[in-house]
């Protein structure tokens, strides 16, 4: 736990954290609520479960839940990779059923969702060192290669080999990387 909230912090390049911390900053609060998504995990994780677990797993849990509604972004446990980066305020919704790598970055006013209503089993996978920008919407079921960069304001509904750039609706390959 502790290594993944060290990646994560690192990820936000804070050069004053405490400084960031007291003046409500906003890589501040984005690193906050990561931290206690980490904190989150490892309790829901955890293989032997003492009561005072429980407390803290409903703490954090509650905890949470509120940030995801004062902060308007719904990440959920167990979905996301080490060093995962949070770049301004704003809008994200990961399903459930999401993966994303590590030192993944994600914009504001990303949706990932699915398809059609009918759909049971809708899984998201995106490999590791993923760029989502703004805007950005994918329907899954999908599954998405590392080192991809994704264009603003792009709609992805099909599968994205790795080391490549898409945009557009519905998203298209624009650009291949080596």
């Amino acid at each position: 736990m502790r290594y993944w909230i060290r990646l994560d912090f690192e990820s936000f390049q804070m050069e004053h954290p405490l400084a960031a911390r007291f003046t409500y900053g906003e890589n501040w609060e984005l690193y906050s609520y990561m931290r206690n998504l980490r904190h989150l995990e490892y309790y829901i994780n955890k293989p032997r479960k003492y009561p005072w677990d429980m407390v803290l797993k409903a703490c954090y849990w509650l905890r949470h839940r509120w940030n995801c509604k004062h902060r308007n972004i719904f990440i959920a446990p167990n979905s996301v990779g080490p060093g995962f980066h949070l770049q301004h305020r704003g809008y994200r919704h990961i399903l459930p059923e999401t993966k994303i790598g590590a030192n993944c970055e994600i914009l504001p006013m990303v949706l990932m969702g699915k398809k059609q209503a009918g759909i049971k089993d809708c899984k998201i996978q995106i490999g590791n060192n993923c760029y989502i920008s703004t805007g950005v919407t994918i329907l899954g079921p999908v599954q998405i290669g590392d080192n991809v960069t994704i264009g603003a304001g792009a709609v992805v509904t099909k599968d994205i080999p790795s080391n490549c750039v898409v945009a557009g609706v519905p998203a298209k390959i624009v650009k291949k990387l080596n």
